[in-house]
């Protein structure tokens, strides 16, 4: 089994700041994960006029917005890194102002029936990351149908549970080898439980060939206290046990390994039954 991908979702612990942008940036490479995800959105394009007027909460999240000035800027960041950069488009306008510098597109649960997104992404030829939070089956054939139909050739789905964060009993594991024999394709987990033995399980057991996570780098962030954000130290043992067990998997021949050629010629003889071989002796 390759190694599996790990992507640390930014989401909006960033601040608006584009150092700490770049702290996560390095901090994601320094625990050893293959790419790092921000979200673009706007409020007035991602909340209906009606839930704007009437909500305090969701007007202030406005401070949330990710600048578009940046996207270069991290852009830049990453490839200096040697981490692949991702974006999460909120806005039909926003996959155009992705696409010179995002490595892949990564669509949210809550954006799963919107097809014209769908389209959009899809239509730039760009690999999708798909999560399906929320989601039934029939829904999910429906935004697979349009994303291929639409010339997505590499796609990959995520089982996710879109609680904040999920409980460790209803994050349905299992649900990740249903999606796979369904749809043929990558599949992974879109982690909100923060619990290593889950990550483990989706790994070793459900063969996640992507990991996301919700990422903070020191409790600050503006998501972080809701209880679905990893901290540095939290998550980099994980990532580093998974990737270490994944390369003691080897390439399943039943062969002596370097380190026991010695060891061969200090068996118990055929004739004698006594250690080394008679050869040796």
């Amino acid at each position: 089994m390759e190694n599996s991908i790990f992507i640390s979702e930014v989401s909006s612990n960033h601040g608006r700041d584009l150092d700490r942008c770049f702290a996560f940036i390095d901090k994601s490479a320094e625990i050893g994960c293959d790419a790092v995800k921000f979200q673009l959105f706007k409020i007035n394009k991602l909340f209906s006029p009606e839930i704007l007027k009437k909500s305090a909460v969701h007007r202030a999240r406005e401070a949330w917005e990710l600048p578009v000035e940046f996207l270069p800027k991290l852009s830049d960041r990453c490839k200096e890194m040697d981490i692949l950069f991702s974006c999460t488009p909120f806005y039909l306008e926003a996959v155009e102002e992705l696409s010179p510098f995002v490595d892949f597109y990564k669509i949210a649960s809550y954006e799963l029936l919107w097809n014209p997104l769908l389209r959009a992404c899809a239509e730039t030829g760009k690999p999708i990351i798909l999560s399906t939070g929320m989601a039934v089956m029939d829904e999910i054939k429906g935004a697979v149908s349009c994303l291929r139909e639409a010339g997505c050739e590499d796609l990959t789905l995520l089982h996710c549970i879109s609680g904040y964060p999920a409980p460790i009993v209803e994050c349905n594991l299992a649900a990740i080898e249903t999606i796979r024999s369904e749809f043929d394709c990558k599949t992974g987990w879109s982690d909100h439980s923060v619990s290593p033995a889950v990550i483990y399980r989706a790994v070793s057991r459900w063969d996640a060939s992507v990991i996301e996570f919700h990422l903070d780098l020191d409790g600050n962030g503006k998501e972080y206290k809701s209880g679905h954000c990893w901290l540095p130290e939290e998550i980099k043992p994980v990532i580093t046990d998974i990737h270490n067990g994944q390369i003691a998997d080897g390439n399943g021949i039943k062969k002596p390994s370097k380190i026991e050629l010695i060891e061969r010629e200090k068996r118990a003889d055929p004739e004698d039954g006594l250690r080394p071989l008679k050869h040796m002796r």
